[in-house]
C-alpha cells in the first residue's frame, strides 16, 4: 500500500482536493470525511494503480491562526495521553505494593480512590 498526501482547501461550497505526488489527481467533496474515498479513486486513475493500494494522508489547509490552535490541541492531547499512561503505570505499581502488604482488593481500591473492580484490573493488568 502506498501513502499519498492530499491537500484540502475550502472553496465556496466544496473542499478542493489535490494529491501532492500526482497533482493531476484532483477532486471535490462536500465534507472532509468523503475525501479519502474520492481521492483514492482519483489517485488510482492518475497513477495507474489499484485503488486498494492507495492510502490517503489528508492535510486540510487552514488559516495560520486556526493551524496554531490545531497543533496546540494535538500536542496537548499527546501530553495527556502520555500522562495517562504514566498514571496507570504508577497506579498498577501502587496496587501491587499494597496487595503485597496484605491489603484486600477492596482496601487497595479505597486507598487508590478507585472501585474494587478497577483495583482488581490494576492488579491483574
Amino acid at each position: 500500500m502506498t501513502r499519498y498526501t492530499v491537500t484540502a482547501e475550502r472553496g465556496r461550497r466544496w473542499w478542493v482536493l489535490q494529491c501532492v505526488e500526482h497533482p493531476g489527481a484532483i477532486s471535490e467533496v462536500a465534507r472532509l470525511d468523503q475525501a479519502p474515498t474520492a481521492m483514492r479513486e482519483a489517485i488510482a486513475f492518475v497513477a495507474q494503480v489499484d485503488p486498494s493500494d492507495v492510502e490517503v494522508d489528508l492535510r486540510p489547509v487552514v488559516p495560520d491562526a486556526v493551524g496554531s490552535h490545531v497543533r496546540a490541541a494535538a500536542r496537548l492531547r499527546e501530553e495527556a495521553h502520555r500522562a495517562n499512561r504514566e498514571a496507570a503505570a504508577e497506579a498498577r505499581a501502587a496496587a501491587r505494593v499494597l496487595r503485597d502488604a496484605g491489603l484486600s482488593v477492596r482496601d487497595v481500591g479505597t486507598v487508590l480512590g478507585v472501585s474494587h473492580q478497577r483495583a482488581h484490573q490494576l492488579l491483574v493488568g
